[in-house]
């Protein structure tokens, strides 16, 4: 990625100003990604990174259409810098709007390499008790100004249990062996608290 693409990039995350889905989001997404990289490795690297990159650079709580604006930036992103040639973006899209679906797919309904994005993506459910209580507390923080509070708390809550009552809550075995147990335990923890 050149300067000036990182540049578009950094600014799309911080407009509007967010609490979780931020660019220090990305790069700890970028974390997992170096790590699958090392073991089981990407099949399809570019578009992945591309993916992670772009997946949440278009972001208002509460809106539905998050992802699709993030598909749309990515392709006019990469077109732009004149990288299609290299990239499959359909693939990048793909991804990215699968993102709007955390908790709802199975493991038969994505590939591999789309599962080991998402688990990636989806990580920081099974990160350390203070990280997930922080990454929590963020994502309310986002919604504060958009619904009103017995709202959100209900409609977590119900996404939470969702998660919590999967029977894999991350796709990849992967993902799975790495953050189920943690998550679990981070999972209940929270709907205790609440």
């Amino acid at each position: 990625m050149s300067a000036a693409q990182v540049e578009t990039l950094v600014a799309a995350y911080a407009s509007p100003p967010r609490a979780y889905h931020n660019f220090e989001h990305v790069q700890a997404v970028l974390r997992h990604y170096d790590a699958i990289a090392a073991s089981p490795g990407w099949r399809q690297p570019r578009e992945v990174y591309l993916a992670v990159c772009y997946h949440d650079a278009v972001y208002l709580a509460g809106r539905s259409d998050n992802e699709a604006r993030s598909a749309e930036l990515a392709r006019a992103e990469v077109a732009r810098h004149g990288l299609q040639a290299e990239v499959d973006l359909e693939r990048v899209a793909q991804l990215i709007l699968m993102t709007a679906r955390h908790g709802k797919l199975e493991r038969p309904s994505v590939d591999a390499e789309a599962a080991l994005f998402l688990d990636a993506d989806m990580a920081i459910v099974g990160s350390d008790a203070a990280d997930f209580a922080r990454y929590d507390a963020a994502v309310a923080e986002e919604y504060k100004a958009v619904v009103p509070a017995f709202i959100y708390r209900f409609k977590r809550k119900h996404f939470l249990r969702e998660l919590l009552a999967s029977p894999r809550i991350f796709l990849s075995d992967y993902g799975h062996a790495r953050w189920d147990a943690a998550a679990r335990d981070n999972l209940r923890r929270a709907l205790n608290a609440a």
